[in-house]
């Protein structure tokens, strides 16, 4: 007996020597270098802000956020340890008590249990798999000795603390309570820190997103070896136990919707770091304001909304087949709910049953719906006996449904029709919001930046401006009244504009004309002052003159522009006549807090920057207040502002709807209109569909900014309470002349003649002959 005591012990010593020969020979010559954990950089991700550091938007495979061994809460460091490796500052990266404890449990060969500390995990996490196998348990416990003989314990943590995978695409624990509860890991609580330490074991199994009950069995764990251990006293752990915890919707979601912003920005960084912006933690910081933004996007899906809601319901998604069997039929619903993603508040779901009172509807969630009264008002005609087929709601409808304020659900549908927004610093030209359509998740294109379309009657104001260096002024009358153009006179086909409503006033102020938005006064003022000096000089403002037709339709905006180039324009009327470079990104810092690139803006006007007589933009900026007055845009009027200017614009059958305005120093535009560019309907102008959008933007980015008053410039003479240039006025004046051509023999335009009493000075008349190239015939002519 003690012979085979004795011949096992011999064995054994054998074995334990040949195996630590094999371990320092062969395994040990072999370990990877360390340059990877002692040199560590994690792949952080790439990550957009705000001007006031709010997030908007992420890019990269990994979320991960690098929190320093010194910044990380003592609470997180406890809760983690106590279930992961209590003795973790006592060992040397193998923990003999815990190796001891798994032998016995792993005896059978089934390698249930594990003995790894800390370290082990770290060397596994940098350089091995995971699978259980002893080849590689042998070159993790080498690697384990090596780590722990070159770094603190400190730095080990610290590694192990922001490698960890925590699921939901989250690395670290900084990224894990982001994703996890939307705060940063100094803001959490025992009982939270207790659920993210519990995730490392088996971050798929301890989800409290998606298996909250194993989650929270998990927590309570960790939270007994807390107070077992004395990290915590029985007052914290039953607290902690008993507290209800909520989180966050979507691990990704970000407090403001900047979704098209965030791409721009992603894209301006990869043009110069191509991969490793998604991996070296740079730091976007656009010029966007959290609360404009908010604002805009807001504004622009509720008034989206009303505008399709007014023109009707279009039916359902799609029609399903719904087996009888209950699970064969939710498993077709979830199968066809999961093609229709989310559109923010408009959810898809699958109708039960339908009736003219009420429809039951199934959503992702497996939850039944019943939707009546109010919430059935969009679509009550679909819920008749004599609905289309196509439109009819019946059993197996894929339609979307959304919820109000108060809890009370209704049905809706995904608009089609398309919307962009854009504002901007008058003066700096800094992106305040951008919103380039409805839902970035649905289409990809940002309206602002590319979408050329017909500015319709919002391009008339630089029409106007380029008439005042010609020797116009907001008294010079014009005569609104059919304007027949020849095929001689056009080069092309004969044209008559109309405006929008078909109605003519006689003689009118060129003041009213742009209020009212008279189209044919407009052709008359181009015809006027001439079609080449008007199309030059549109390029102070910024416009690409190659989209913009060289004839007399350019009056009625016929040519191309897009959001952001009109925002960019129109801020040369609010900020005095100069021009600016409208720009997205502030600053941009790399992974270390290193500033790449930044952006210092102007603060004054340089004199270079002037494109514009400061006495034109004073008074084209009046005839502009007056269309918030008055005029196409007295909506406006409601924000009970004075500093308030802007032009609504339509183009020709109402295929798209602007407004283009400002106030307090900041500028804005709206634009309204279809992808295929069909119309917006026949009683559709930008005054219904831009305007009311812009309106509700500026109550909120208007809050706290003064209304700027304009300084008269020098060189300007009241006339009448009207300011006309001083050298078209007095001694220096000439008589009225006469332009028009046309049959009827009326006075087209008569630049001279202030509509004031008889005496009042006039100015001289432009002398450059009217230009008529190319002029096709128009439909009724863009207006309001």
């Amino acid at each position: 007996m003690i012979r085979a005591l004795i011949g096992v012990g011999l064995a054994g010593l054998a074995a334990g020597g040949l195996l630590l020969a094999y371990m320092l020979l062969y395994i040990a010559p072999n370990l990877p270098s360390l340059e990877a954990i002692t040199d560590y950089r994690p792949k952080i991700p790439l990550r957009v802000y705000t001007a006031d550091n709010a997030l908007i938007g992420e890019f990269g495979e990994e979320h991960r956020d690098f929190i320093a061994i010194k910044d990380m809460p003592e609470m997180m460091k406890k809760a983690l340890l106590s279930i992961e490796d209590k003795r973790f500052y006592e060992h040397n990266g193998i923990d003999y008590v815990r190796v001891l404890g798994a032998v016995r449990s792993n005896l059978g060969g089934s390698f249930r249990q594990g003995g790894s500390t800390i370290t082990m995990q770290v060397a596994r996490n940098f350089y091995l798999t995971r699978d259980k196998v002893i080849g590689r348990k042998l070159q993790e416990v080498m690697l384990a000795l090596k780590i722990e003989a070159a770094l603190s314990k400190d730095q080990i943590l610290e590694l192990y603390m922001n490698q960890i995978y925590l699921g939901q695409r989250s690395f670290g624990f900084g990224s894990a309570a982001q994703t996890y509860f939307g705060k940063s890991l100094k803001e959490l609580d025992v009982a939270e820190m207790a659920m993210l330490a519990g995730l490392p074991q088996n971050p798929a199994r301890h989800n409290p997103i998606s298996n909250p009950k194993r989650a929270k069995q998990r927590q309570q764990i960790v939270l007994r070896m807390m107070r077992d251990q004395d990290l915590i006293n029985e007052d914290q752990y039953k607290k902690a136990a008993h507290e209800t915890l909520h989180f966050a919707r979507k691990g990704q979601d970000f407090d403001v919707h900047a979704e098209y912003v965030a791409e721009l920005a992603r894209q301006t960084v990869y043009a110069q770091f191509k991969e490793e912006s998604y991996t070296r933690g740079i730091s976007v910081y656009t010029t966007i304001l959290k609360a404009d933004q908010k604002a805009a996007y807001e504004s622009t899906r509720r008034n989206v909304l009303n505008y399709d809601q007014r023109h009707g319901y279009r039916g359902p998604e799609t029609i399903i087949a719904l087996p009888e069997n209950e699970e064969e039929r939710d498993d077709a619903i979830e199968e066809a709910l999961q093609k229709r993603p989310g559109s923010d508040g408009l959810i898809p779901a699958v109708v039960l049953v339908a009736g003219p009172k009420a429809v039951k509807v199934q959503n992702p969630s497996g939850e039944e719906i019943t939707i009546s009264g109010d919430g059935l008002r969009l679509a009550a005609s679909a819920l008749s006996d004599k609905a289309k087929d196509t439109v009819r709601l019946r059993p197996g409808a894929v339609i979307r449904i959304m919820q109000s304020e108060k809890g009370a659900w209704s049905i809706s549908q995904v608009p089609q029709v398309a919307a962009a927004f854009v504002s901007i610093d008058a003066v700096t030209g800094a992106y305040h919001a951008m919103v380039g359509g409805f839902d970035y998740n649905l289409q990809k294109f940002n309206h602002v930046t590319q979408a050329w379309r017909q500015p319709g009657s919002s391009i008339k104001p630089f029409v106007y401006s380029a008439s005042l260096e010609r020797g116009f002024s907001p008294l010079t009358l014009i005569n609104d009244v059919p304007l027949n153009l020849t095929g001689a006179e056009t080069g092309n086909e004969a044209w008559s504009p109309k405006n929008d409503d078909g109605k003519f006033d006689g003689p009118i102020t060129m003041r009213t004309a742009l209020s009212e938005s008279k189209n044919v006064a407009s052709v008359r003022i181009l015809r006027a002052i001439g079609v080449p000096y008007a199309h030059g000089y549109l390029g102070k403002f910024g416009f690409d003159l190659a989209k913009h037709p060289k004839n007399l339709t350019m009056a009625l905006g016929t040519g191309s522009v897009t959001p952001a180039q009109l925002a960019g324009a129109y801020s040369v009327f609010a900020n005095g006549g100069y021009s600016v470079e409208p720009y997205l990104i502030a600053k941009i810092v790399d992974g270390d807090g290193k500033v790449i690139s930044a952006v210092q803006p102007r603060a004054t006007l340089p004199d270079e920057a002037r494109v514009i007589d400061p006495r034109n933009a004073f008074v084209t900026d009046s005839m502009l207040r007056q269309v918030t007055r008055t005029g196409t845009g007295a909506a406006a009027a409601r924000l009970g502002r004075s500093d308030i200017a802007g032009k609504t614009g339509t183009s020709s059958d109402a295929v798209d709807g602007w407004f283009a305005g400002y106030g307090g120093g900041i500028v804005a535009v709206s634009w309204m209109g279809y992808d295929d560019s069909r119309s917006l309907g026949g009683k559709e102008f930008g005054s219904s569909v831009a305007l009311p959008i812009w309106i509700d933007y500026m109550r909120v980015a208007l809050q706290g900014r003064p209304a700027q008053e304009r300084q008269v410039p020098a060189g300007l003479t009241q006339v009448d309470g009207e300011w006309l240039y001083d050298e078209f006025t007095g001694d220096t004046a000439h008589p009225p002349l006469d332009f028009d051509s046309t049959p009827s023999g009326a006075e087209n335009v008569v630049p001279g003649t202030p509509a004031g009493p008889p005496g009042t000075p006039a100015t001289p008349a432009p002398a450059t002959a009217p230009n008529a190239e190319n002029i096709k015939p128009q439909p009724t002519g863009p207006g309001r």
